[in-house]
């Protein structure tokens, strides 16, 4: 099956057996390999990156179902100069990881969460994130960097 993505701005097209999952295409196909696999059931959040703005986890969504849609991983959330986006400054700062398994996926449904609603409460923060795993347990640290990331981008 041909199959053609917008990836972080540049069209991805490569011919990919039809059951090929979004989060190989990326991570083979596009050589973008910080959306990580860690469970292959979307239970942990890992693979999770925007798809036409809104968060899809990646190891169960099919690379055909992204055909001629809008990827963003979190390597394209930088500015074309490597200004770092206000999430990942704010997981730099509060120290919003450990072993940084979690951190892309966390970050990527942290943007999508402040993309819907820029001035969350903490409560929210934790909703929002609960389809993300931190085997670390550095939740207190990830919800401080996303209050942070709201508060920066004009938030609380």
């Amino acid at each position: 099956m041909n199959v053609t993505v917008t990836v972080n701005g540049s069209q991805v097209e490569a011919e990919v057996p039809d059951r090929t999952l979004l989060v190989h295409f990326l991570r083979d196909v596009a050589g973008l390999t910080a959306t990580n696999i860690g469970c292959d059931t979307s239970s942990c959040g890992a693979c999770t990156v925007l798809l036409d703005g809104r968060s899809v986890k990646s190891c169960t969504m099919l690379a055909a179902q992204a055909d001629g849609r809008s990827v963003v991983t979190l390597e394209g959330l930088a500015d074309g100069d490597g200004e770092l986006h206000a999430v990942q400054r704010a997981f730099r700062a509060e120290h919003g990881l450990q072993c940084g398994f979690c951190t892309p996926g966390m970050v990527m449904a942290a943007v999508s969460l402040l993309s819907e609603n820029p001035d969350p409460s903490e409560a929210e923060v934790r909703t929002a994130l609960e389809g993300n795993l931190c085997r670390c347990t550095g939740y207190h640290n990830i919800v401080r960097a996303v209050l942070a990331a709201a508060g920066e981008r004009g938030g609380r």
